[in-house]
């Protein structure tokens, strides 16, 4: 049985993406991002219905280390949010791939989804990076 992690599609810069129904992505950071955060206390979500193209800044993360920003791993629409993070930003920490999720993305360019990287390509990346 595959690994949770192997069955999302990754960023170079640590976005993790789940291929949903309708052209829908859910849009999360990767473990690895979070470690290097530290305990995020603030989510700054993008806006519903918010039109970003690949790349974008999409929203940010406060941490107590640092702020870092969230690009958007496709281009498209904004189509929800997690507002739960408002309340309880630490769930990025705890499950980032499950309940630790930031936004749903209507992705408008199909053909950027052979631009992400799959788990074992993604996964050498952050072996370079330490």
């Amino acid at each position: 049985m595959k690994n949770i992690a192997e069955l999302f599609k990754y960023t170079p810069t640590h976005e993790w993406v789940r291929l949903e129904e309708n052209n829908i992505v859910c849009v999360g950071i990767t473990p690895y991002a979070q470690k290097l955060l530290g305990d995020i206390v603030y989510v700054e979500l993008p806006a519903v219905k918010k039109i970003l193209q690949r790349g974008e800044e999409a929203c940010v993360l406060e941490s107590v280390k640092a702020a870092a920003d969230v690009y958007a791993p496709l281009s498209g629409i904004v189509t929800e949010i997690n507002s739960s993070l408002n309340n309880a930003p630490e769930l990025i920490n705890t499950a980032s791939y499950e309940k630790g999720w930031l936004f749903r993305l209507q992705f408008s360019d199909a053909n950027e989804l052979e631009k992400l990287l799959d788990f074992a390509t993604y996964e050498q990346q952050i072996l370079v990076e330490v």
